[in-house]
């Protein structure tokens, strides 16, 4: 497998396009880390280490620990699958009904028109940036099992958001390519040869982990702006993961458990805003741009001269009198006024002269109502599907549901996700994707869709770096 380290922010080097093998020195590697981290503004409240540290004391010092975590965080907010310019959200919103692609960009033209090749550059960046950050996480996770320095309180952090961020990148990387290996060790010799594991066993890893670090961050309050993973972050992911391998009875216990210790906002004008009362953990932008990534990419300045537009089937599929549709979608029209198109708004570019006023959010609380309603209507508890089900549409101005059986319940909690969840993280596609409804929502609009279309290709350079990782996907 190929790991390469992100050098974008590491200027002091001076070097360029130098791939780096998993056989990296640790002392270079987290060298690396530190200095990048110090290029890396404000992103957390945590100094960076002020001298040049040898392997044997890397993680004897809280403060070099939190430099290696910050810079995991960092990475995971300005590159790859999570966040980034060509993140799921915009990527998975274009290969999805969400979104239409008006650029000339190969890659992203081969995701629009499911032409996805296993030479795409962005499904090799999401693959070697995702295992590169699962590389740094493990370093940790070794690193401070081993330190006789750190205290138990700090162990546990440290650990615990490390086995987090090797979860969630591993869900992601499945969502995306399917059955993938899992990686839980810095051992060269063991990474360079590993094979591809059947997705249950991949979920039953996933969520060890996270149970492993919901145990670990107990008591871990985190960042006040919700920006460092806490125990609340790793049981968001956990309810997913319940609710996506068909657990109904622990995605409900876990997203109770949420929904017990935060509050949905009231206000839809305030729900992307970075004080948030339901935001469970977001970005904070870097200094330049002040705006999210959303907001750059989706705001539409000028026609022509945009990227994306939602789809105006994703449009028609507001009910009459839906608030989102006014709050959380803006328009614009070409000067002729012969156009108008319409894009995600829920990041409206709110900036002070010194700071955003909104964080790019990953998980909210509105997920878990879903989620909990979803698995409650699986379980035959309609009323309390319903219940659920209603708190979102009502806070959108709509009537409660008039769903009253399991199917038809099914039903509207998966149109409401649609309309409450668009253009966040790729959460449209991989719900038409567990739900096999896929093929049904895209062969309309997509004349190249296929059924293999439902995972990507493993990316050409990795197979021949390891070809222990055949075979290729179906349908590539």
């Amino acid at each position: 497998m190929n790991y390469k380290i992100n050098h974008r922010c590491i200027q002091e080097l001076s070097i360029d396009s130098i791939e780096y093998r998993i056989n990296t020195l640790n002392t270079f590697f987290l060298l690396l880390l530190f200095i990048c981290y110090t290029s890396c503004s404000d992103f957390v409240e945590v100094d960076p280490p002020k001298n040049v540290l040898i392997s044997e004391t890397v993680f004897d010092d809280p403060a070099t620990v939190e430099s290696a975590l910050a810079n995991i965080f960092y990475e995971l907010r300005e590159e790859g699958m999570v966040s980034g310019n060509f993140g799921l959200t915009s990527m998975m919103g274009i290969y999805s009904d969400e979104l239409d692609y008006y650029g000339f960009e190969p890659n992203s033209m081969e995701m629009f028109y499911h032409n996805v090749s296993a030479s795409n550059s962005y499904l090799l960046q999401w693959w070697s940036h995702a295992f590169n950050l699962i590389y740094a996480a493990n370093d940790v996770i070794d690193g401070v099992e081993n330190s006789n320095t750190l205290n138990p309180n700090e162990k546990a952090q440290y650990k615990g958001q490390a086995f987090f961020v090797r979860a969630y990148l591993h869900s992601l990387l499945s969502d995306v390519f399917g059955e993938i290996p899992y990686i839980t060790t810095t051992d060269y010799l063991e990474n360079d040869s590993v094979v591809r594991q059947p997705i249950t066993s991949v979920n039953e890893q996933i969520i060890l982990d996270l149970n492993l670090a919901v145990d670990l961050l107990e008591g871990y309050v985190g960042s006040s702006e919700r920006v460092l993973p806490n125990q609340s972050v790793a049981k968001a992911l956990l309810a997913r993961m319940y609710l996506y391998t068909n657990n109904w009875e622990l995605a409900e216990e876990i997203s109770s458990d949420l929904i017990a210790a935060y509050i949905l906002e009231p206000d839809l004008s305030k729900v992307f805003l970075k004080e948030s009362s339901e935001t469970i953990w977001q970005f904070k932008p870097g200094d330049n741009p002040k705006n999210t990534m959303e907001a750059n990419q989706f705001i539409i300045q000028l026609i022509p001269g945009q990227q994306f537009a939602l789809t105006n089937t994703f449009l028609n599929g507001f009910e009459q009198g839906d608030l989102r549709l006014s709050h959380w979608v803006g328009s614009a029209s070409s000067s002729d006024g012969t156009t108008t198109l319409y894009y995600p708004y829920k990041y409206k570019a709110y900036i002070t002269e010194t700071q955003s006023l909104e964080y790019s959010i990953v998980f909210r609380l509105a997920e878990q109502y879903l989620i909990r309603a979803e698995a409650r209507a699986h379980l035959g508890d309609i009323s309390g599907a319903q219940d659920d089900l209603n708190r979102i549409r009502n806070r959108a101005g709509l009537q409660n549901t008039s769903a009253n059986s399991q199917n038809s319940l099914l039903e509207a909690i998966w149109k409401e996700r649609r309309v409450e969840l668009f253009t966040e993280q790729g959460l449209r596609w991989f719900d038409l994707k567990r739900t096999g409804t896929a093929g049904k929502a895209l062969e309309v609009l997509k004349p190249n869709w296929k059924e293999t279309d439902a995972l990507f290709p493993i990316p050409e350079s990795e197979l021949e770096i390891n070809p222990n990782l055949l075979p290729q996907n179906v349908g590539y």
